[in-house]
Order: C-alpha cells, then sequence, then structure tokens
C-alpha cells in the first residue's frame, strides 16, 4: 500500500495558508487605499435576506481547504490539488488589485453564536476583494476534489448539498454581490480545466506554440471576438454582464489554437469532454452546434464511402440508434460524442490542418474499429468536411487499396461532395504515407 505523502501535504499547507492571508490582505489594503471603489450590483440584491446562521457553511470551508490537501493519496494529486488552489488565489487576487469592487451596503447587527464568526471575519475581511469571488472558486475546487473521494451516493448528496450552501452564503452573509458568484465559479473551473486530477499532462506543460499561420490566424480571429464581448459587456453593464461568459470563452478557445492545441478541449478517448471544459467553452459549443446544424441539415447524416465505412457529420443518440449502433470514430476536439459504447475519438481542431502523425493516429484508430468487429464505422466530425474526410482518404491510402492521394480523394468526393481538402490537407496527406521516422538513441 503506498505511503500518503504526509510531509508534501504539510508543505503545501504551510505555503498556501500564509500565501492566502498575505496576498488577500493585501489586496484588501489596496483596495482601501483608493479614493472611490465602485460596486457592480443589481437592484433586486437589496431583497435578499441576511440568514445570519448561514455564516457556519461559509466558514467551514477553511476547514474543508486545510484538511484536503491530507487526504491526496500519491504526491500527484497532492499537487495537482495544491497548484489549483494557488493558480486561483493569484488570478483572484490579481483581478482584486487591477479591477477593485466593494460591497455596496452594510451588514444588520448579529448576536449570539454566529456573532463571534463575523467578529473574526472583520478582523481581515474588509468589504473589498469582490470578482471572482475566491470563496466560490475555492467551492468549486474543494467541491471537484472531494466528490472523487466520495463514494456512498448518501455522502455525495451531502456534499452536493453543502456545497450549495457555502456558495449561497456569501449572498446570505451580506459578503458579496451576485456577479461575483458566476464569476467565481468560472475561475474555479478553469482552475479545474488546468490542472487535471488524472495522469496527464497539465495544460500549462502542454504549451507549444503554434508553427502554423492558419492558427494563428483562428486564434486572432477569436481573441478580437473575446475583446469585443468584453467591451459590450462593460459598456452596455446590466444584463449584458453576461457577456463576460462567452467572452472568457471564445479566449479560451484562442489559446487552444495558440498553444494548448486540440489537448485544451480536454476530450477524451471516447469522445467526451471533461465538465470543465464543457462549462467553460459552452457559449463557443452552442456556436459550434449551431454552426454544424446550418450546414448539414439539408445533407445526409452519412454516406458510404467503401463497404462497412461511413463519412459524416457528428450524429446524435436517435441517429446512431437508426442507423443500426455502428462504431463510431469522432475527429472533433469541440462537441461530443453521443454517450455510446465502443466509441473512439482522436480530436483535431476545427479549421486548422494536423500534423502527419496525428493523422497517421486517426488512421491507426480508424482501421482498429474496423477489425473490432462486424458491422459499420462511422467516422464523424462537426461537418464531415474535413477532418474526418482526412482521415477516411488516409485509410483509403495505407488500407483500403488507393494507390494515389488523388484517386482516395475522388472516391471519398464522389460520395460526400462537399468536402474540402485544401492544399496543407493534401500536403499533410503526402506527409503521412512517408515511413515513421526511427526513434533516436543516445
Amino acid at each position: 500500500m503506498t505511503k500518503r505523502p504526509w510531509k508534501r501535504a504539510l508543505a503545501w499547507l504551510a505555503l498556501l495558508g500564509p500565501f492566502f492571508y498575505l496576498s488577500y490582505g493585501l489586496a484588501n489594503w489596496w483596495a482601501g487605499t483608493r479614493p472611490q471603489v465602485p460596486s457592480v450590483v443589481f437592484d433586486w440584491e437589496r431583497s435578499l435576506p441576511f440568514w445570519a446562521w448561514t455564516i457556519f457553511p461559509y466558514w467551514s470551508i477553511n476547514a474543508f481547504y486545510a484538511l484536503s490537501l491530507l487526504l491526496g493519496r500519491t504526491r500527484h494529486l497532492v499537487d495537482r490539488h495544491a497548484a489549483r488552489l494557488l493558480t486561483a488565489q493569484v488570478v483572484a487576487v490579481s483581478c482584486f488589485v487591477l479591477w477593485p469592487l466593494g460591497f455596496s451596503f452594510g451588514q444588520p447587527a448579529v448576536e449570539g453564536a454566529p456573532a463571534f464568526l463575523f467578529e473574526a471575519l472583520r478582523g481581515f475581511d474588509k468589504p473589498f476583494n469582490q470578482a471572482p469571488s475566491l470563496h466560490i472558486a475555492l467551492a468549486v475546487i474543494l467541491w471537484d476534489w472531494y466528490r472523487q473521494l466520495i463514494r456512498p451516493r448518501w455522502a455525495r448528496a451531502v456534499l452536493h448539498v453543502w456545497t450549495l450552501l457555502i456558495c449561497a452564503s456569501v449572498l446570505t452573509t451580506y459578503q458579496h454581490h451576485f456577479i461575483d458568484i458566476p464569476t467565481g465559479a468560472l475561475l474555479g473551473l478553469l482552475c479545474v480545466w488546468l490542472w487535471p486530477l488524472e495522469r496527464q499532462v497539465a495544460l500549462p506543460r502542454a504549451w507549444r506554440w503554434a508553427r502554423d499561420g492558419g492558427r494563428w490566424r483562428l486564434a486572432g480571429a477569436y481573441a478580437v471576438g473575446a475583446l469585443l464581448c468584453l467591451a459590450l459587456a462593460r459598456q452596455w453593464g446590466g444584463g449584458f454582464l453576461w457577456l463576460g461568459w462567452p467572452a472568457a470563452s471564445l479566449a479560451l478557445v484562442a489559446l487552444n489554437y495558440a498553444g494548448f492545441g486540440a489537448r485544451g478541449f480536454r476530450m477524451d478517448r471516447h469522445g467526451r469532454m471533461h465538465y470543465a471544459a464543457r462549462w467553460l467553452l459552452g457559449p463557443y459549443r452552442a456556436a459550434a452546434a449551431v454552426n454544424a446544424w446550418a450546414w448539414t441539415r439539408k445533407l445526409p447524416a452519412r454516406v458510404e464511402v467503401a463497404p462497412g465505412l461511413w463519412l459524416g457529420r457528428l450524429p446524435s443518440q436517435a441517429e446512431w440508434q437508426a442507423a443500426g449502433r455502428p462504431r463510431l470514430l469522432s475527429l472533433c476536439a469541440e462537441l461530443q460524442l453521443p454517450r455510446v459504447p465502443g466509441a473512439r475519438c482522436v480530436p483535431m481542431l476545427d479549421l486548422a490542418t494536423p500534423s502527419p502523425a496525428r493523422l497517421r493516429r486517426a488512421v491507426a484508430v480508424l482501421e482498429g474499429q474496423r477489425g473490432s468487429g462486424d458491422g459499420a464505422v462511422w467516422v464523424c466530425c462537426a461537418l464531415g468536411f474535413s477532418r474526418s474526410a482526412a482521415t477516411v482518404v488516409g485509410w483509403l491510402l495505407r488500407h483500403g487499396g488507393a494507390s494515389e492521394l488523388a484517386a482516395a480523394e475522388a472516391m471519398v468526393r464522389r460520395a460526400r461532395p462537399q468536402i474540402v481538402l485544401r492544399a496543407p490537407w493534401r500536403a499533410a496527406l503526402s506527409a503521412m504515407q512517408s515511413p515513421e521516422p526511427l526513434p533516436r538513441h543516445p
């Protein structure tokens, strides 16, 4: 049995605890030196009740925080969880300094047992450090941590309810305005997205600057879209502040094209996206789904290129059932496959040309799907025009008997005339046919 890394957990706690109080206190001090600190508050918030008893779930997050580090079973888990907590702290405090906000109305008098906790809170927490709520961000991170440690359903239900109480308490103790909650939740999800607890490369370490000019153009376009949404949110305020969500979503997509690559969409090998990525990229994914529907609504969902080999767009659960439950292979990084048995995914960025090695991988997985049993294989992406088409062309070249690239492409185009394979795709397919380089040995 692996020994728990107690010393490492205690070392992280010794770092994170003082860092929290020092950085949080400095941000409070900084806001207090400003001649005027604005507030972002909706009129309806003044009708929210003040429930003094909710100071108990509010304070309980401190115990959950300290205990969480001691529950990590491996150094990997402790380090990743600590990285999430540290990232949340650094990002939140940076926002508090760059864009200080204040709470706009005071708390009523409190008596009894809650009074002690309110007095202790006022000792270090001033009416600043608002958006994004660090309390909410930490609640998201801790909920994700504990839900993976707790097995009994009833205990998980208690965890969910208590986490909701912690989040609601920021309003009912008059510590935060509403705008702080969604921004804090996005920060928590960002930390979960950046630092996976699974044994895979963390996104900060996975960054590789894009060398493809097309990827940089797309990154720039998404970045401009993010800035436009943010400018409209700040200019018009009110309900338009929700444009901050698509702004964050488009900014992350821009980062994926600039350096994270398809890995930034956190799609697993079965075509299912991690929940943090689903929420963070929600507005972008919704627009991508509408775009796919608009382009393909008058086209057949799939066509047969060769016996038992289908090409098309991403199917729905009903379309998959109606097609006879074929094996699925998705090349889509931004849209999920339905939850079906045996599905596989080799995610590629939309509108960007993958490396020859990535195409080889997709072709190998396709061959594996064809050899895993009787029946058809449905190869798909968002539209079924480029990523999936190139994979089918590559398979025809390697395993389908096509002798030349032009012949393989023509075969696919006869079945689906709408495919788009421009010069960079053809170059990648040609390079894919070259022998794979042998590994170097020192």
